[in-house]
């Protein structure tokens, strides 16, 4: 495992003009680093990553990280101490820099657009802020069922377009144009076609995201984070209607938002449910989760466009998240990888059998994901493990990559977001060892 990360000294690089300039690493780390996760300049047709996400098979186990581009990064915090949060967010310019710093150092196979889960709530009424030292508060948090009545649910065109605006120039960056051919490619045929990436020869997939319903109303209900949940519980348990007017409230600006994101460019939609797990067990998500998320999973599958349902602490019950019909489960570290394959594949049987034997017969609950074709798997080594001497980093990363069991269809992450406190240096090692370690087995194969 190379300190300096090998792979962003060889030749290549980020499409000319990526982000407007160098940063600590230069020009000719960027090169490496894209030669190497595109497999060099002459790169056949389909990124490792989108490739991943269809379980189809890849060189090497692609890899990028929550939190890629933050606060760890020196050239972030430059910029932080200049801009407030939402400035960063709501500055196009200012986004898809921070978005393409990460890609400048190291061989990432994945962009994710710079932003947070939480902005949509300012233009249905919220009053957000990001407090330095405390994190995000809502001024005016949903205390009664009145309070949801008059939440708006303007276009994301209207209230995002910031941040539409900031795919829009990271996927031209990354993507050397604004078209692409592969949209014949995609499940369901491709709303979204002017902006697909997955066809461009060594171009670097960009991800659009944004909260699941239950996250979201959670902020919006406790005016921040919350150890216990307590009154969204309340509200969700003694109001059900109004729950559930506030949940499709979410799910229709969600997805609206998510869908603008792929016809900006977004070659990959993910919907982050941070909280579902820690706060709810498997019967509470059944009755008051699982419809709204698998809402917003289907409405978003018309941009045809892979599907990432990240959801923390749902380990105990994760066939449930399986039936959102997302076409990769992101999973916290909470759960053994090796776990977390095995309860898909209980899922994914069931599904089978409900189907009568025949994988086509009909879709999942929630997305266009096909009734018994297996979703993909992302994640899931402890961000913590980044702190770790490289030995100990390297025996967390073996862990994760044999509890995969050689199957097809894993995606390298974290189980939550980089912390601000690990050494750029030590994700240049994850990312070089992840790439090394996996070409080398699929080459003794």
């Amino acid at each position: 495992m190379s300190g300096n990360g090998k792979t962003r000294a060889a030749s290549g690089g980020l499409p000319a003009g990526a982000g407007g300039g160098s940063t600590a690493d230069g020009a000719g780390a960027a090169a490496g680093a894209r030669a190497s996760a595109a497999g060099g300049a002459g790169a056949a047709a389909r990124s490792t990553f989108l490739a991943a996400c269809r379980r189809e098979p890849v060189a090497h186990t692609p890899i990028w990280l929550m939190r890629q581009a933050g606060r760890y990064l020196p050239e972030y915090r430059a910029l932080r101490e200049k801009h407030s949060m939402l400035d960063m967010i709501g500055t196009p310019e200012l986004a898809a820099e921070v978005t393409l710093q990460p890609l400048r150092r190291f061989a990432l196979d994945a962009a994710i657009l710079f932003s947070d889960i939480l902005p949509p709530l300012r233009g249905m009424g919220l009053d957000l802020d990001f407090v330095p030292g405390e994190g995000p508060r809502i001024g005016n948090p949903i205390s009664r069922t009145y309070d949801i009545d008059v939440l708006g649910t303007p276009p994301a065109a209207e209230i995002m377009a910031p941040s539409i605006e900031a795919a829009r120039i990271v996927a031209r960056e990354l993507g050397g144009g604004a078209g692409g051919d592969a949209a014949a490619d995609r499940p369901g045929g491709g709303e979204a076609a002017a902006g697909d990436r997955s066809g461009a020869a060594g171009a670097i997939p960009l991800i659009g995201f944004a909260g699941a319903p239950f996250t979201l109303a959670s902020y919006a209900i406790e005016g921040g984070g919350s150890k216990d949940y307590a009154k969204t519980k309340a509200l969700m348990y003694t109001e059900p209607a109004a729950w559930k007017r506030l949940m499709t409230k979410l799910v229709t600006v969600q997805a609206d938002y998510l869908l603008e994101q792929a016809r900006a460019g977004a070659s990959a939609l993910m919907v982050f449910d941070s909280w579902c797990g820690i706060a709810l067990g498997p019967t509470a998500y059944d009755r008051f989760i699982a419809p709204h998320t698998n809402a917003l999973i289907s409405k978003i599958s018309s941009a045809g466009v892979p599907t990432i349902l990240y959801t923390a602490g749902t380990g105990a019950y994760l066939e449930r998240v399986v039936a959102s019909g997302a076409d990769v489960i992101g999973v916290d570290h909470r759960i053994d990888l090796a776990v977390a394959w095995e309860a898909v594949e209980r899922a994914v049987a069931a599904e089978r059998e409900a189907a009568g034997g025949d994988a086509a017969a009909g879709t999942t609950s929630g997305g266009s994901r096909p009734a018994g074709v297996p979703p993909s798997i992302q994640g899931n080594l402890d961000p913590l493990a980044l702190q770790a001497p490289p030995r100990e980093l390297r025996a967390q990363v073996d862990a994760v990559l044999e509890a995969t069991g050689g199957r097809a269809g894993h995606i390298f992450n974290l189980g939550h977001g980089v912390q601000r406190e690990t050494d750029p240096d030590a994700v240049a090692r994850l990312v070089d060892y992840v790439h090394e370690r996996t070409a080398e087995s699929r080459g003794a194969g």
